[in-house]
């Protein structure tokens, strides 16, 4: 049987990056992002750069050189022609795209019809007039600033001190969500990189004025020690120029579909879900049950912090700053 090859999506290229950045051979990240050893040594090859292997640089090069070689083999005179006859009736570009496939047997694209637009646009044309969103370019999903929101202001996380990285310093710190059943109320988690030390608390929604508001209450006892915070880009954390005002301290947001850039906050949110299952409504748990089970987490023993305890270390980092 004919072998075809199948495209990595951007979510893979998050995981190969991840995973060679931890020194993970072919193999292995072939195995963990289910395709070939061929697939990733090819990935590898064509789409590293000065830095060496980014999963950005990696999906752009990719896109680039899929809209070049549609545009080079089928865009000629006649199909963009077509094209444009479909754009001034209305036709959306995945409509044009969906019917060349079905009527014409055509394969192209609706992201390379959109591009064909935008370069039209460019140059002075007015294809773009006939687009239900005329005012703002077509943007993938595959790209790295598709999200869940556009968040004003927002910093990404590749403006972050690499230091961070290390967690070699204690003061870093990643927030998120835990969604109750049918969205009713919410925990937010909040759990510092380098000691595993971690403060939630109930809310009833999760609205950005509402997760800001609690956000500065549970870290407001520890602002000494607050540095930089990073979070996902849910528009619940809209308002992160609002908690830098309170705490001092920076907020950074990870790369959509890249959970991996807060690893540490997922293990958490994983433990706090032993007790709180999805299907749980987080409106019917006190806040003095969420106390009591963080209590119990950070008085646990951590074999990566040689069996002390989260609470311990960040008691004796707070003694040691008040001194």
């Amino acid at each position: 049987m004919m072998k075809t090859y199948k495209q990595l999506t951007y979510e893979q290229r998050c995981q190969i990056y991840a995973l060679k950045k931890t020194g993970n051979t072919q193999q292995k990240i072939a195995e963990t992002v289910g395709a070939s050893q061929s697939a990733i040594s090819r990935e590898l090859q064509r789409n590293n750069g000065k830095r060496g292997y980014r999963f950005k640089q990696a999906q752009s090069l990719t896109d680039d050189r899929r809209f070049n070689a549609e545009k080079n083999i089928k865009m000629n005179a006649a199909m963009i022609a077509l094209i444009d006859d479909k754009l001034k009736d209305k036709w959306s570009p995945e409509q044009i795209s969906g019917w060349l496939r079905e009527e014409k047997d055509e394969q192209i694209s609706h992201e390379t019809i959109y591009k064909h637009v935008w370069a039209d646009k460019k140059t002075g044309g007015s294809l773009f007039t006939y687009l239900r969103r005329q005012g703002k370019a077509y943007q993938s999903r595959s790209k790295s600033q598709a999200g869940r929101g556009h968040i004003k202001n927002r910093v990404s996380i590749d403006e972050r001190p690499d230091i961070v990285d290390d967690k070699s310093r204690l003061g870093d710190w990643e927030i998120d969500l835990v969604i109750g059943k049918g969205h009713s109320g919410a925990l937010v988690t909040i759990v510092e990189r380098k000691t595993s030390f971690s403060v939630s608390t109930r809310v009833n929604d999760k609205s950005a004025e509402t997760v800001t508001a609690a956000t500065i209450a549970l870290l407001e006892p520890y602002k000494a020690a607050v540095l930089t915070i990073t979070a996902d880009n849910g528009k619940e954390f809209a308002y992160h120029e609002q908690m830098t005002d309170a705490l001092d301290a920076k907020v950074y947001f990870a790369d959509p579909y890249c959970s991996w850039q807060r690893g540490l906050n997922e293990n958490t949110n994983g433990l706090l879900r032993q007790y709180w299952p999805k299907k749980t409504d987080f409106k019917k748990v006190s806040q003095m049950e969420v106390s009591s089970v963080l209590l119990e987490l950070n008085d646990r023993p951590r074999k990566k912090l040689n069996y002390q305890t989260p609470a311990k270390l960040m008691a004796e980092h707070m003694a040691g700053l008040a001194a």
